[in-house]
């Protein structure tokens, strides 16, 4: 077994052995779903957007996510504020830039938050994570219509640009801070049909960063212990109904070894 396989297991087994508070300011549609699978992997969540309590959460809080995804102007200043001081303190910083690339709102927010916060990680889809780079990634609403093929060369370019970790997330994913790069291999077909899977990434990308220092692994971890709960999943559920269901189960259930021996992260 790999070295990757094995920190993933180690990252599996450290969240659940400390249960990190990890502070979510995200979308309506995705807070439950977000809240499950955090408590599922054995994190603790937090879901608060209040700007006159946010600094104070995030002093609490091992990892900050922060998510576009039902944005408002106000919710920005919030995120950013929160952002700050999560870089003040030297927190782990998750972004998941839903529907960049779709309005400019939505751009333009995902921007302000990478320059005025030290981001760690950008979870995004690939035609999102285009979007950053000031190239062609537009999007249908949410969704992608780029491929993370299409997206790889420019990921490493503006991971570089950006000083930060970029994590695209399809059929395949990929993880690249510009100088290494990890592909991921797993996950089910029914995984895009149940609403707040992708948010839900990026909260698990902050609970392994929580308790790994290395921004690259971290992501390629949690999306890896991800992929193998989705394809326990799949091979038990009828539809989306009964696979968000199984889902939370499998997260639930799935041990750290088992994740080692099942988990697929390689060098792209």
């Amino acid at each position: 077994m790999s070295a990757l396989a094995g920190k993933a297991a180690e990252n599996l087994k450290k969240i659940r052995d400390s249960k990190p508070l990890i502070h979510n300011i995200t979308n309506f549609v995705a807070m439950d779903t977000t809240a499950n699978v955090l408590l599922a992997c054995g994190a603790s969540p937090v879901m608060a957007h209040a700007d006159n309590e946010v600094e104070e959460m995030v002093d609490l809080a091992g990892a900050l996510v922060l998510n576009i995804g039902t944005l408002s102007d106000d919710w920005l200043i919030t995120m950013i504020k929160a952002g700050r001081r999560a870089s003040t303190l030297g927190k782990p910083i998750v972004l998941d830039p839903v529907g960049a690339g779709a309005t400019a709102l939505r751009t333009n927010a995902a921007k302000a938050i990478l320059f005025q916060t030290w981001v760690s990680v950008v979870r995004g889809n690939a035609s999102e994570i285009l979007s950053l780079s000031g190239q062609d990634g537009s999007t249908r609403g949410v969704d992608t219509t780029h491929s993370v093929a299409d997206a790889s060369d420019e990921a490493g370019r503006l991971a570089r640009e950006l000083g930060t970790t970029l994590a695209l997330t399809g059929a395949t994913d990929l993880v690249t801070d510009g100088r290494r790069t990890l592909t991921i291999e797993g996950g089910h077909r029914l995984m895009p049909y149940v609403t707040g899977t992708g948010c839900s990434a990026s909260a698990l990308v902050g609970a392994f960063l929580s308790v790994d220092n290395d921004p690259l692994t971290a992501a390629a971890t949690a999306l890896a212990y991800y992929a193998v709960a989705g394809e326990i999943a799949g091979t038990r559920a009828a539809g989306p109904g009964t696979f968000a269901i199984h889902l939370l189960d499998a997260l639930y259930a799935l041990r750290p070894d088992e994740l080692e021996a099942r988990c697929r992260i390689a060098p792209g």
